[in-house]
């Protein structure tokens, strides 16, 4: 697909500033630009057996494929494990330029998070940022299956053990954990390819503990009226066929602010090279 090329303005702004108890977070302020990303990060719903030491949400196996089939149609292996592969392989250079953001808000999850929830794993490129504490307990959701093998690889390659890592075969808008389990939430390039944004941050929000944490990026439509916003209207539908049901003109950072958190706070800035995934939004919500 031919993307056209634009002269796209750099901006940040902070929305909504509000601190959760005695945890305070803070976004950089700064003018500038990233780089593309080629998202299509998808979500999840539970295909693991429960043991008494995981958070895991008693279910049965009948509700759970129900569940699954009903928000993520099966799809073949080929594609599954290709699709993975890509992710592995595609995203270095805008893990790179996102780095300095990611590092300011996942850095407000140590000491304040032992277990923690990431929604949309995929390859497992965020864990660098918050795995190395050695009493964390990570669980990763996410309905590609393939991705698993590159999540565990990522965790090793942090110092995370095994033993303190569970990859659950899940969908966001049907987490497979009980409720008030987890510390913390993490999502980055997710609520662009679920099928329910409402239902998935209901989700995030069951999971947390009290005053627990939701870190999130995620990329949104242009503001209307603009050229990039037309070329985001008439290419989202192939979008979601190319980019495994990444939608171009959802307005999730509207939607988080909507969800009924306690207290946000977000950024938005626009990405150097990413051509129609414009802009960026990232923060912090309290539960």
């Amino acid at each position: 697909m031919i993307i056209p090329s634009y002269s796209l303005p750099s901006s940040f702004f902070i929305n909504i500033k509000v601190t959760c108890s005695s945890q305070k977070t803070k976004l950089p302020i700064a003018r500038e630009r990233l780089t593309l990303c080629s998202c299509g990060r998808r979500h999840f719903i539970e295909a693991a057996t429960t043991t008494a030491l995981l958070p895991l949400k008693p279910s049965s196996s009948s509700e759970l494929l129900s569940d699954y089939t009903r928000v993520h149609p099966p799809r073949p292996n080929w594609y599954e494990e290709f699709y993975a592969s890509v992710m592995n392989s595609s995203m270095d250079s805008y893990e790179a330029e996102i780095a300095v953001y990611k590092s300011q808000i996942f850095g407000n999850l140590r000491g304040n998070a032992e277990k923690v929830l990431e929604i949309g794993i995929g390859t497992g490129p965020n864990l660098k940022y918050y795995a190395n504490d050695p009493n964390i307990q990570v669980f990763g959701v996410d309905p590609n299956i393939k991705m698993e093998k590159y999540a565990q690889a990522a965790a090793v390659a942090t110092g995370l053990p095994l033993t303190n890592f569970k990859f659950l075969q899940a969908v966001g808008e049907a987490i497979p954990l009980r409720d008030e389990s987890v510390d913390a939430v993490v999502g980055t390039l997710v609520l662009c390819s679920v099928k329910d944004v409402g239902m998935t941050l209901q989700e995030v929000k069951r999971v947390l503990k009290p005053s627990g944490l939701y870190v999130f990026v995620e990329h949104v439509a242009a503001k209307d009226g603009t050229l990039l916003k037309f070329w985001q209207s008439v290419l989202d539908p192939i979008q979601q066929i190319v980019a495994d049901g990444c939608h171009l003109t959802r307005e999730s950072g509207k939607d988080i602010s909507e969800a009924g958190f306690s207290g946000l706070e977000v950024g938005n800035v626009y990405l150097s090279n990413a051509s129609l995934i414009n802009p960026h939004v990232y923060g912090i919500a309290c539960k």
